[in-house]
């Protein structure tokens, strides 16, 4: 038997995999092993001319009716001679990547794998300028303009356009999660999942900007940030004008509109929009599970998210800055409700008030002062409040006494980030609420509405009872018990 360089020559049982899934096991005498290495550099002494030529020195594949091993003489015997000795068939060839060494069974599947050194995309979408290495993946990348999901899950009617999107969902039905980190214990139903979660303990970011410094662990994050660059958002929304970064932004947004909630709570009837959503969900209700934590306080959280921006508590980052000014901010909704400072545009106004704010958020707060509606229940007591963060106040100081926030200057410890943020100030001097009309500024945005109703005059909180207006609530709060009679500080 030769050997030619470039090609690695097989008797004819069929392509090396299909010999693989026929044996049972498989016996290599040392003395003859074949050396991968020398095949690689095309030395035709490096296959042994016996290797499986039906000597018992060579590579004996024990198959279940082909061949066996005479257990008295330790030799090996066949029913049917050897096939290729017998009949005489061309040998197969096994193809190597000069590149990398790489093996294939057919000469095809070699150099759709050459594309991955080239870069070649041959196969191109007629609707749009997409291109692919394979005509499988040009296929599925079709899907998503025909809508065409062929992969159907036999457990429920879900649908998707690849098969590994579907054998990804299976998981959900089966809670199967095989891929383990060994540093930690996380578990995951996908590959992808434990390779971005190594990168929490490696720090590795392999995604880098062309135009800045700046690197990622996500592709998903790298692509969101070129958009800084470019102010490219391609992803449009027809129902609103909504544009994002990336399409599953857009995903997650359609369903606003649409009121989809496609995950499940397996324990009751909840159901969410987003994945992350759903998992907050089951820590916060059923699992108590917080598996993010912070190495450096013991700080535990449901959600990634939220530890990453607690971490910036630790490293003081503020990575999300303002192009108009210095000012640079820790969270992005800080961000974007300083911007509002120089625009002065406030998009979401209640139909109710005409109250305004910058935020979204805000506006589905303040509804609720004339709704009443409070949808955050306490599971200890039949306490409900209208956000979140009251709840977790509550919470906090009611039962669990925990006040997870602490100030490292003084000890100082609350139950909310905000009070400490607030808190911080009375060590830094830091007063980041600018007056526009003077050059007064404070620490916190309240001091600052109070100091603005000198310029304008107004005086929005007014007592029903006698026609008292001041520019502060608090203010108004105290005013009302001289109607009351209420007296609610005693010494005890």
């Amino acid at each position: 038997m030769t050997f030619h360089p470039g090609e690695f020559h097989l008797s004819p049982f069929g392509s090396l995999r299909r010999r693989l899934r026929d044996c049972v096991k498989v016996k290599i005498n040392t003395g003859s092993r074949f050396n991968m290495a020398e095949a690689g550099n095309g030395s035709p002494t490096a296959v042994p001319q016996n290797f499986c030529d039906g000597s018992p020195t060579g590579v004996l594949w024990e198959r279940d009716a082909r061949l066996t091993e005479d257990k008295q003489t330790g030799t090996a015997s066949s029913s049917d001679n050897h096939p290729e000795t017998q009949t005489g068939e061309k040998p197969y060839i096994l193809y190597m990547c000069g590149e990398c060494g790489y093996m294939a069974a057919w000469k095809y599947t070699l150099s759709a794998h050459m594309r991955t050194h080239t870069g070649e995309k041959p196969y191109k979408c007629n609707q749009c300028d997409y291109s692919a290495a394979r005509k499988s993946t040009l296929d599925q990348h079709i899907a998503k303009h025909t809508g065409e999901k062929p992969y159907k899950c036999d457990q429920c009617d879900y649908s998707a356009a690849k098969k590994s999107t579907l054998d990804q969902h299976v998981t959900t039905h089966t809670g199967e999660k095989p891929h383990l980190c060994g540093a930690c214990g996380y578990r995951t139903a996908y590959k992808a999942s434990l390779s971005r979660h190594m990168r929490t303990h490696t720090g590795e970011k392999p995604y880098k900007c062309d135009q800045c410094d700046y690197s990622a662990a996500d592709k998903f994050a790298l692509d969101y940030h070129i958009a800084k660059h470019t102010g490219n958002k391609p992803y449009m929304c027809e129902m609103c004008g909504y544009r994002a970064v990336l399409k599953s932004q857009l995903f997650k947004h359609m369903r606003i509109h649409t009121e989809e909630k496609p995950y499940k709570c397996d324990q009751c009837d909840y159901s969410a929009a987003t994945k992350n959503t759903l998992d907050t969900h089951l820590a916060a209700k059923h699992t108590g599970e917080k598996p993010h934590l912070c190495w450096e306080c013991g700080y535990r959280t449901t959600q990634k998210c939220n530890l990453s921006r607690h971490m910036r508590t630790h490293t003081g980052e503020k990575p999300y800055k303002c192009d108009l000014c210095d000012y640079s901010a820790a969270d992005k909704s800080a961000l974007g409700h300083h911007l509002a400072n120089h625009t002065g545009n406030k998009p979401y106004m209640c139909g109710e008030c005409g109250y305004r704010t910058t935020l979204k958020a805000n506006l589905s707060q303040h509804m609720r002062t004339h709704t009443e509606e409070k949808p955050y229940k306490c599971d200890q007591c039949d306490y409900s409040a209208a956000t979140k963060n009251t709840l977790g106040t509550h919470l906090a100081a009611k039962h669990t006494g925990e006040k997870p926030h602490m100030c490292w200057e003084c000890g100082y410890r609350t139950t909310q980030k905000s009070n400490l943020s607030r808190h911080m100030r009375t060590h830094t001097g830091e007063k980041p609420y600018k007056c526009d009309q003077c050059d007064y500024s404070a620490a916190q945005k309240s001091a600052l509405g109070h100091h603005l109703a000198k310029h304008t005059g107004n005086k929005p909180f007014m007592c029903g009872e006698c026609g008292y207006r001041t520019t502060q609530k608090s203010s108004l709060s105290r005013h009302m018990k001289t109607h009351t009679g209420e007296k609610p500080n005693k010494c005890d």
